[in-house]
């Protein structure tokens, strides 16, 4: 099968694009024939034999000022450049099927003009709640609020959701609101889900659930248990937890610094960087938590050491997460996951079995649960052992490239059955 991916950034830059080169990479093990599509930039993979067709760069964050906002702003809600670049790229390429993962702003859903006119099937993974929410990430202000859900996109404007900007708000909004009205997702066949959560609020957010497919993401188990079993333990340390990801307040790293204070006899190492590092730093100094240890961003290879002579990993988050990998990929080093209770999250961990569940938001509930893994590290490889258990039946790489073949072969068939 001839597979083209579409996104708007074709390098490591977050998840989405981790995701798609990842299962790229699996497809063509697997024999797929398999070719990328996005927006030209100069930190994309190589080599990249359609990238004559990409659109242009364009930087977003932060956005453009004078004319070229209002250039932007177009694109973000039609780009005929897009359209016409991925039109091209399907007669060259001919795929059986394109899947599309974040093509928001840069490249636009005009691109889905180009698939149906080429009579092409389109499966979109989803990565984020942007169908659904303006922002993206269904937080008001650092909280969590659903208020665009199913509703006029209004609300996004009136709270100022992006960054307390009138005029980026507005223009989320204008930009949310005009594709709902004219339907511009419409050329999607399928929806691929990670989690039951994020394909519920899609549902309510008039998503057709016959188009919601939930797909769970993969690990690689094999790779990542052998690389943590090796020097896993840290040398001599008292095991402690970890953070893995972004340093910014959805991630709710304020809520595990003050549960630190609160359990001075556990170390808590946060791997890392973001926007609040300086001031995650500023309140560890200031409730004394000397037991904190920031490393910074990590290579794999010292972050799969660091998660293998860990108790657990803790996922604090004070948004709904989708489906975070750092719970998958703890699971793979046999190792608990302590999450809270919003999102997806909850879905990858039985309370109590393969890691704990607590109130978002609750320093002295984390404090209790991590306090209560680092005191009985043996019940706590237990519950890891549980946990890789789950990730070997249902986040292999056969079953999720299975799930996603069978899937390509529905639309295409359900494409053919309509020309017909």
């Amino acid at each position: 099968m001839r597979v083209l991916h579409v996104n708007k950034f074709l390098y490591r830059r977050g998840g989405a694009e981790g995701y798609l080169l990842d299962v790229a990479e699996l497809q063509r093990e697997a024999g797929h024939v398999v070719d990328y599509w996005g927006m030209d930039h100069p930190d994309n993979v190589r080599p990249l034999p359609l990238q004559d067709t990409f659109p242009s760069h364009v930087e977003l964050e932060p956005p453009p000022g004078g004319l070229a906002a209002f250039g932007a702003g177009a694109r973000m809600i039609w780009s005929g450049q897009s359209r016409r670049g991925l039109a091209e790229a399907i007669d060259r390429f001919a795929p059986d099927v394109v899947h599309c993962h974040n093509i928001y702003h840069q490249l636009s859903p005009s691109i889905l003009a180009a698939t149906r006119a080429a009579g092409v099937p389109v499966v979109m993974t989803l990565h984020d709640y942007k169908l659904a929410c303006p922002s993206y990430q269904m937080l008001d202000h650092g909280r969590p609020c659903d208020a665009c859900v199913g509703h006029s996109t209004l609300p996004a404007l009136r709270r100022r959701c992006k960054g307390g900007s009138l005029a980026g708000s507005g223009l989320l909004a204008v930009e949310s609101g005009i594709h709902r009205l004219v339907h511009a997702y419409r050329g999607v066949d399928a929806y691929v889900s990670p989690s039951r959560f994020l394909a519920g609020v899609m549902e309510r957010a008039g998503i057709d659930p016959s188009r919601l497919h939930v797909v769970p993401h993969f690990v690689r188990a094999d790779e990542t248990v052998q690389a943590a079993a090796s020097e896993a333990e840290l040398a001599g340390a008292v095991p402690g937890v970890v953070f893995a990801g972004r340093l910014s307040h959805e991630k709710g790293v304020d809520t595990l610094i003050e549960a630190a204070a609160l359990a001075p006899e556990v170390p808590v190492h946060i791997a890392g960087d973001g926007p609040e590092r300086a001031a995650l730093t500023r309140l560890a100094e200031a409730r004394g938590a000397t037991n904190v240890v920031f490393h910074g961003r990590l290579a794999k290879p010292d972050l799969e050491r660091v998660v293998a002579g860990c108790v657990a990993t803790v996922v604090p988050s004070r948004w709904y997460e989708n489906q975070p990998m750092t719970i998958l990929e703890s699971y793979a080093a046999a190792v608990p996951a302590v999450v809270t209770s919003l999102g997806g999250s909850p879905e990858l961990v039985d309370d109590g079995l393969d890691g704990l569940v607590v109130p978002p938001d609750d320093p002295s509930a984390l404090a209790a649960a991590v306090s209560r893994l680092a005191a009985d590290p043996e019940a706590a490889r237990a519950m890891g052992r549980t946990g890789q258990a789950r990730l070997l039946e249902r986040h292999s790489p056969q079953r999720h490239l299975a799930a996603l073949d069978d899937l390509y072969a529905a639309v295409g068939g359900s494409r053919l059955g309509r020309a017909g």
